[in-house]
């Protein structure tokens, strides 16, 4: 369990994230367009999971926007934005902002991918949905870099997970 904030009040999550070096839990989530997908179709990519709370609030929101913004010309790597919003709503965010660079998938139907990777808030306002964390892996799907933000409504250290794609 870690234990982060939100606006300063200490909140628990379900868990750590998966550790450097080890091999990324599966997961299965949807996609915007109801399809679901696993790690493995995303075999041979770096791959850059955006976990967020919410798109529906601005630090989510700027966070797709600036991942979307990096992964344009990244075509040996893939930026997934995870959350707990519906996939129409995703839709309608990223149609809204004009984001063609990542992909948005929800736990709508899986509700194991906040155990799996220790993200699901425990209490406070959020509890249910998932914290704020960036997740690289690799082509093999070994864990390259980890960022469990300390402060919900902070965003993460961008240049850290990029370098870490790299």
């Amino acid at each position: 369990m870690a234990t982060i904030t939100f606006k300063g009040i200490p909140v628990h999550t379900s868990g750590e994230l998966p550790a450097v070096g080890e091999r990324a839990p599966d997961f299965n989530l949807t996609k915007n367009d109801l399809a679901d997908v696993s790690l493995a179709d995303f075999s041979g990519k770096k791959k850059l999971l955006n976990i967020v709370p919410s798109l529906d609030t601005g630090v989510c929101a700027a966070s797709t926007r600036r991942f979307n913004q990096e992964a344009a010309d990244r075509k040996d790597a893939v930026v997934l934005v995870v959350s707990n919003d519906l996939p129409f709503a995703q839709k309608r965010f990223c149609d809204s902002e004009g984001i063609r660079n990542v992909l948005t998938l929800s736990e709508l139907r899986a509700r194991k991918f906040g155990e799996d990777y220790g993200v699901r808030i425990l209490d406070g306002p959020l509890a249910g949905l998932l914290s704020r964390a960036v997740v690289v892996l690799d082509r093999n799907d070994r864990v390259l870099y980890t960022e469990q933000v300390p402060e919900i409504a902070s965003e993460p250290d961008y240049d850290k997970a990029l370098a870490a794609l790299k």
